[in-house]
């Protein structure tokens, strides 16, 4: 009991140093509000009413339909332009993609001929110009289908139709998927961060001599760090998650709070850990950041949050079933777009709890050389 004594009265130390740290403060508040609602309702990854133009050089029905067929929100009103104009056009941004329809387009296809449409792209909007030709693709297939003496045969040839239905975000709102992705995101990151900075706080102020000289053992100092910046990133992260992703932005969770708090708190076991690793490495802060930002992008980018886990080489799969964020991804990702129970989710609750040990034995056992060597 003297112990719990000795990390719970560390604990409220921490807490209220970092109450004195401004910095600290500020980057809290912003990884948890700006930094989530920001990206979440401007980062725009799907075709949006992009600017269109069209150069009819046929003047036929079959065209007059390509043309108003491309509708909001997708698109904006199609622009009609001259083939003269298509350069200008391009090169002053004025359009991302100009559909250029050739002469005898519909004679071609009431004859069973397949003109070629030309689409011409701006790919500096990289998100829309990568999505944005198969949508037209698709429009003007749709559109064509009534003029083309082939149709009835093509139909006739279709064996099998696919029907898709999108479960869980049944709009494909990309903004629900980024808002949650970002609460995962400046978890560790604040995680990492904040345990790290309170090591090195310590060394550089010299306030960790004066707790050296009491009666205290490495693992009090430690566990204090974890469990008060721990909670700090817990009530932070909660209070995201209600006033920001499900209050402003308007993102509706499926599954059980209460199971994603107890994933947060097994996680941050882990990674609150990591950070204090990666503090005994390093001697000041600029140090610390030139060494933790490293680990983090890996984190971010590597454990399924960006890309799918799946699309990775085998090797580099099994090397991040070792990094506790691909797990804390996983069952983030089930908890709240899934509606995952417990049940199905405790692999990831065991893996993160396992690496975890293995990250605060090896952590405190730097702890300990890093103190031997003030000492």
């Amino acid at each position: 009991m003297r112990n719990l004594r000795h990390i719970f009265k560390l604990g409220i130390k921490e807490m209220l140093s970092l109450l004195r740290d401004p910095v600290l403060l500020f980057l809290i508040v912003y990884s948890f509000t700006f930094s989530v609602y920001t990206p979440s309702k401007s980062a725009v990854m799907d075709v949006v009413n992009a600017s269109v133009a069209v150069v009819d050089e046929d003047h036929s029905d079959a065209s007059r339909q390509i043309r108003e067929a491309l509708l909001p929100p997708l698109f904006l009103p199609a622009v009609p332009i001259s083939f003269s104009d298509i350069n200008r056009a391009m090169d002053e941004g004025e359009y991302t993609f100009v559909i250029d329809i050739p002469p005898k387009f519909q004679h071609d296809l009431t004859k069973g001929i397949a003109p070629t449409v030309e689409i011409i792209t701006d790919a500096t909007a990289m998100s829309q110009a990568g999505r944005g030709p198969s949508y037209i693709q698709k429009i003007i297939d749709w559109e064509v289908r009534p003029f083309w003496a082939g149709g009835e045969k093509s139909r006739s040839r279709e064996l099998v139709r696919l029907v898709t239905r999108a479960r869980f975000n049944p709009n494909m709102q990309q903004g629900w998927f980024v808002a949650i992705n970002q609460i995962i995101n400046n978890i560790s990151v604040l995680a990492i961060f904040l345990t790290g900075a309170a090591v090195l706080r310590e060394r550089e102020h010299g306030t960790i001599e004066h707790l050296l000289v009491m009666p205290l053992r490495p693992y009090e100092l430690m566990f204090s760090k974890i469990w008060a910046n721990g909670l700090v990133v817990v009530i932070a992260a909660m209070a995201s998650l209600f006033l920001v992703v499900k209050g402003a932005i308007g993102v509706p969770v499926a599954g059980s709070i209460g199971l994603f708090l107890g994933g947060l708190v097994v996680y941050l076991f882990s990674v609150t850990a990591l950070g204090i690793m990666l503090a005994t490495m390093v001697r000041s802060m600029p140090q610390f950041g030139l060494l933790a930002f490293p680990v983090f992008i890996v984190m971010s980018l590597l454990s399924g949050g960006q890309t799918p886990l799946e699309s990775m080489p085998i090797a580099l799969q099994k090397i991040m079933q070792f990094v506790p964020s691909t797990h804390f991804v996983s069952f983030s990702q089930a908890v709240f777009f899934r509606n995952a129970s417990a049940s199905m989710v405790w692999p990831d609750l065991l893996k993160m709890f396992l690496i975890g040990c293995a990250y605060v034995a090896y952590s405190l056992t730097r702890f300990r050389r890093m103190l031997a060597a003030i000492q």
